[in-house]
This record gives structure tokens, C-alpha cells and sequence, in this order.
């Protein structure tokens, strides 16, 4: 697609222009090291898609669209040492590198210089995006929080989980959409109908990223096969194969979801249930019911259908994906 070609571009440009110089380098290198494997900064573009749907500055949305970035990586970093997980995009994680340590600094480092991002917006501009921004992060932490409690919770939900990803995942492209809106003097109910938008892409998002997880090409992914598996991480696989598995299923994943270990039997043994039961299938279904919900909320902003088809067309590429 293009438009997203483009956009890619200008985030590009923006974060070369803002890349850390500062010292120590034990600090801003593993910053800058992150974000420069960039991946497809698809939150940084949600923030200037909104923000040209609504008729805004392009120029004034890019350091806010930046912070998004910045914070988005942020959350990796941490997130891995938190999964202990050996790579990223491909590449091996901060703390693989240089330690747990520099991982949590350079972490919190982006976090901080996310909020600097938005000190040029005039000040009820600036109150408002950083309410949306600070929210986010919140929900984020308690998503997180949720993910790991569930490591050893026995009785999780499709109602928690959805939950769950909603917070970790759905919001923080919610809120990038909301912010590119808002930037660009989007009334309230059109900037709340964006951000509905991105919540359930999101959602939708992140059940492919728990399906890619396990049925993926892990070349692609850049992320350890089956890593859900081995953290015992309830995702909707899990969820769908409890439901609608026989009680030998059942009891088998328990027995595996009881221990965490390296070990490959385990993922091979979940994974045959997992096909079993077709949850790939019905997660792909589960997919494309979000993204219907998306469209619904796409359908009730105030501005002409051809400034909507990007957002559609973002939305079945995100969830067309391989990787």
C-alpha cells in the first residue's frame, strides 16, 4: 500500500532527526538500537492517518506520533525482560545484550522522552493528549499485569481475556488514532468513533499475533515458536481448546499448563489439540468479527467514504498478515 509506504517514510525521517545522541552511550545506544529496527511503526502512523482524516498539520502531529513510538518501545523492552524472551524483529533483545539492567534504564528512558514529544501543542492540546496518553499507559500496565496473573490463574475467561488484550494491546492503537484526531480538532464523537475503531483492530491484532504465535512462519514472526506455550500464557488458543475439547484434552492441558518448561513434548502435545479442537479456524473467525466491529464504528464518522479506505485497507492488511 502506498499511503502506508509514505507514512512509514516520514516516521522514518522523524526518527532519524530525533535520534539519541546523548551520554552515556551505555544508556542512549540500546535506545537507539530499538528503535531503529523500527518494524512496520504502525501506532506512529495511526497517530498521522487520524490526523489527515480530520483535515490536520501533518507537521504538527509527528513529534506526538513519535512519542507513540517511543512509548510503544518502551513496553517491548520491558515486556521481553518480563517474557525473558531472546528476540525481537528478528534481532536479539536489549537485555540479551546488555543486561537486565541497561534494559530497564533504556526502557524508562524512552518512556520519559515520549512525554517531551508533546510539549510544543498548545496547552489545552497538550492537557489533552497527555490525559489520552497517561491513560494509556495505565491500561497497558494493568493488561500487562492481567497476562501475567493468568500465567497461574486457573479459572481465566473469554470475557478476561478479551479484557486483558484490550488494555495490553487494543488501547494503546485506540489511543493513537485518538490522538492524531484530536491534533487535528476532531469533534468529540468522531475522535471517540476513531479510537472505538482502533480498539478492535487491535483486538483483532492481537488474537492473529496469539494465532501467529503457534501457526505462524516463525522466520517471519521473529519471535520464538510457540513462546505462549512455554509461558503458560492463557491465550485465546488455549481458551477455544478448553471450551471445546474432550475431557482427556482438557485434563492434558492442565497437566502441561501446570509446569513451565523448555520442553518440546509440551508444545507438541498442546499443539495437537490445538488442531484438534480447529482452533485455528475458529480464532480466524474471531478475527474477522473485530474486524466488523471496526468498520461499524468506521461507518459513523462524519467525513467522506474516500477518506475512510485507508483505514480499511489498514485494517484487512494488519490482519491478512503472515508476520
Amino acid at each position: 500500500m502506498q499511503f502506508l509506504e509514505e507514512y512509514q517514510e516520514i516516521v522514518s525521517k522523524a526518527i532519524d532527526k530525533y535520534r539519541f545522541k546523548d551520554k552515556p552511550v551505555e544508556l542512549y545506544d540500546p535506545m537507539n538500537y530499538i528503535i531503529s529496527h523500527g518494524g512496520k511503526r504502525l501506532r506512529p502512523i495511526m497517530v498521522l492517518m487520524a490526523n489527515d482524516m480530520f483535515g490536520g498539520d501533518l507537521q504538527k502531529a509527528i513529534k506526538p506520533a513519535l512519542a507513540i513510538e517511543f512509548f510503544h518501545n518502551f513496553t517491548l523492552i520491558h515486556d521481553d525482560i518480563m517474557d525473558e524472551a531472546p528476540l525481537r524483529r528478528n534481532k536479539p533483545t536489549i537485555h540479551t545484550l546488555h543486561g537486565i539492567n541497561a534494559g530497564i534504564l533504556s526502557g524508562d528512558g524512552l518512556l520519559l522522552k515520549a512525554y517531551k514529544f508533546f510539549d510544543d501543542l498548545e496547552p489545552e492540546l497538550f492537557k489533552a493528549c497527555i490525559r489520552v496518553f497517561t491513560h494509556t499507559g495505565l491500561l497497558l500496565c494493568e493488561g500487562q499485569q492481567y497476562d501475567i496473573n493468568f500465567e497461574t490463574q486457573e479459572d481465566v475467561t473469554f470475557n478476561d481475556y478479551i479484557r486483558m488484550i484490550t488494555y495490553k494491546t487494543g488501547v494503546l492503537s485506540a489511543s493513537s488514532f485518538e490522538i492524531g484526531a484530536l491534533i487535528a480538532g476532531a469533534d468529540f464523537k468522531d475522535a471517540k468513533a476513531i479510537f472505538n475503531f482502533g480498539k478492535n483492530v487491535g483486538i483483532a491484532f492481537q488474537i492473529m499475533d496469539d494465532y501467529l504465535d503457534v501457526f505462524g512462519n516463525q522466520e517471519q514472526f521473529g519471535k520464538k515458536h510457540a513462546g505462549d506455550i512455554y509461558e503458560n500464557k492463557k491465550t485465546v488458543l488455549y481458551l477455544l481448546a478448553k471450551e471445546h475439547g474432550t475431557e482427556e484434552e482438557k485434563k492434558e492441558l492442565d497437566y502441561w499448563y501446570a509446569k513451565k518448561t523448555d520442553n518440546v513434548d509440551k508444545v507438541y502435545s498442546v499443539e495437537k489439540i490445538f488442531r484438534r479442537t480447529k482452533v485455528d479456524e475458529k480464532t480466524l473467525h474471531l478475527i474477522q468479527k473485530y474486524n466488523e466491529i471496526a468498520q461499524e464504528y468506521l461507518n459513523q464518522i462524519n467525513v467522506p467514504d474516500e477518506k475512510k479506505k485507508p483505514f480499511i485497507e489498514l485494517a484487512n492488511y494488519l490482519l491478512r498478515r503472515e508476520s
